[in-house]
């Protein structure tokens, strides 16, 4: 028998700041203006992490976007929920810049988000959808 792993606090921050940059690019998008003015409006500091993630996401959202659109097949990305794009743009941004972070990390994160933030079903296509582009671009 094996007992569950335990969470590095580690894993809490890195998860806590995916979260956030979810949200953040959410709002952006939402609202039409840049990720980095949602930043700057924040009245309490945000952290590196946080707008590293969120920046870079929003830096490649042509490239990420492109690889939504070609693997959803049958759904353009603005049929996609908004929640679930994002979630993708980010897990896909780190798959691509973020090499130092497995990609079952990038994509077990990018379930639990979908989950969490959407509906069940949602989990289940960020997970086949990142798990095809990730099969390209971590080749």
């Amino acid at each position: 028998m094996s007992l569950p792993r335990k969470a590095k606090v580690g894993d809490d921050v890195r998860s806590t700041a995916r979260e956030r940059a979810v949200h953040f690019l959410y709002e952006a998008e939402s609202r039409s203006i840049k990720v980095e003015e949602v930043i700057a409006a924040q009245v309490l500091g945000v952290d590196d992490l946080v707008t590293s993630l969120a920046k870079g996401t929003e830096s490649k959202r042509q490239e990420t976007d492109e690889l939504i659109s070609e693997f959803s097949h049958t759904w353009t990305i603005q049929r996609i929920p908004a929640v679930d794009r994002n979630v993708l743009r980010l897990a896909i941004y780190e798959l691509i810049e973020r090499v130092d972070v497995p990609v079952a990390v990038v994509i077990n994160e990018a379930v639990e988000l979908a989950k969490r933030f959407s509906t069940e079903e949602s989990g289940k296509y960020v997970n086949g959808m990142l798990s095809a582009i990730a099969k390209r671009v971590r080749a």
